[in-house]
């Protein structure tokens, strides 16, 4: 009986013992060696795996910049200027951080503006809402307001208030994670440095606008001769900023009847 038993356990140990060393020796023929700097740089970087830098994740960017590949070293919106300056290190070159950009929902419809077309009692998901006639509110560029951006955002930047959501550009990396799941194409990247812009895409016209928003853009142009630096115009019935000519004297915002000019002052 104990013959039987203590044999085929030893049998199953032996086998295990075998496979165990053919395993590792099978690992350490096969195994593909990593490059040293892309190991160092992968190091470095904060392992986000947002693809704000156009690869599938760190790792993925850290091999492209070991082999030359990478168009830029200084990709890594989430790590900014310090792992620009840690890659540059590596790569004993000069790297400059770019220029920060921040997330903006362009949207002022609240719910305290933004007329409704329905009650919406389905799930809470914009995309989900998305899918009955755009959402419940009239403008077709409005916020849905249920938190998809909110959902998908790794550092805590975005929340929802009063049926819109708001963007803490404190906490903002610019990994575009927003940008990309929000189904009315109503978030924005803008230059942290900017102090002004126009929280409105309305692509309808004044009369429209007023009909379905009680803030929206109407297209009056007061900003455009308000400007005396050519810094916005008016494109598919809303005010827009470039950020380029902009001087920040404030007199757009001044002018607007709508209040859809926002600043991070206030």
């Amino acid at each position: 009986m104990f013959k039987e038993i203590i044999i085929p356990i030893a049998i199953f140990a032996g086998l295990g013992l075998v496979f165990g060393i053919i395993l590792a020796v099978a690992s350490k023929i096969f195994s593909v060696k990593r490059d040293e700097k892309a190991e160092k740089i992968d190091d470095v970087l904060p392992h986000a795996n947002c693809g704000a830098c156009g690869y599938s994740g760190c790792a993925a960017y850290a091999e492209a910049i070991a082999k030359g590949e990478a168009k830029e070293l200084n990709l890594c919106t989430v790590g900014g200027e310090p792992v620009a300056k840690h890659i540059g290190e590596i790569m004993g070159v000069d790297v400059v951080a770019k220029k920060r950009y921040v997330a903006r929902v362009m949207c002022s419809g609240s719910n305290q503006y933004s007329k409704k077309k329905y009650a919406y009692h389905g799930t809470a998901d914009c995309l989900s809402a998305a899918r009955l006639s755009g959402g419940d509110k009239m403008c077709p560029n409005a916020c849905i307001g249920l938190g998809s951006c909110v959902s998908v955002c790794k550092y805590h930047a975005l929340s929802v208030i009063d049926g819109v959501a708001v963007v803490n550009p404190e906490n903002c990396v610019a990994c575009r994670a927003c940008v990309d799941i929000c189904p009315k194409n109503i978030i924005q990247m803008v230059p942290y440095d900017s102090n002004f812009w126009v929280c409105c895409v309305s692509a309808e016209n004044g009369p429209m606008t007023r009909e379905h928003c009680d803030t929206g853009c109407i297209s009056c142009r007061l900003c455009v001769k308000a400007c005396e630096y050519d810094a916005i115009s008016i494109n598919d019935f809303h005010a827009t900023i470039d950020y380029n000519k902009c001087v920040s004297c404030g007199k757009c915002m001044a002018v607007c009847p709508r209040h859809i000019i926002h600043t991070k002052k206030s």
